[in-house]
């Protein structure tokens, strides 16, 4: 069976939408999932599975989530080499050229830290709407896809 991790961090709600949309299709495909919040969780739990998903927020102008940080400094030390991974994420157009850029530093350090890209980066305004909804579910389709492959 695939095993997948969903870790979000959020202030609206929107990111834990978004994470929910994610584990609920990795459920309904037979994925064994857990999400949890960013502060939460070490990135080592994904040494443990197949699939790692990270849906963050932009804060301000183009700042990680503050209860993020350790997370996301420490990921890129891992060794995630066969692991592959998706970034999702709600922001706001509002900050124009900041307008989700925590989605492209996690896909960074994902990078870093050896593991395979999944899926394209899905960066949603705001809240998921039907059309996001869909965007999600074909992105969880192509992270199990890849990881059977």
């Amino acid at each position: 069976m695939i095993t997948a991790h969903v870790v979000y961090a959020t202030i609206t709600g929107n990111n834990e939408d978004i994470a929910d949309i994610v584990t609920e299709y990795f459920e309904n495909n037979g994925v064994d999932v857990k999400e949890t919040e960013i502060s939460q969780t070490d990135p080592s739990v994904f040494e443990n599975v197949d699939i790692c998903v990270v849906c963050p927020y932009t804060y301000d102008e183009g700042a990680l989530p503050e209860e993020g940080m350790d997370f996301y400094d420490d990921l890129s030390d891992l060794d995630l080499k066969g692991k592959i991974y998706g970034v999702a994420g709600s922001g706001d157009t509002f900050y124009e050229e900041y307008y989700n850029t925590s989605v492209d530093k996690f896909d960074e350090a994902f990078k870093q830290a050896g593991a395979t890209k999944g899926s394209e980066n899905v960066k949603i305004n705001l809240e998921p709407d039907e059309d996001d909804i869909n965007k999600l579910d074909a992105f969880a389709k192509e992270l199990i896809a890849k990881a059977q492959a």
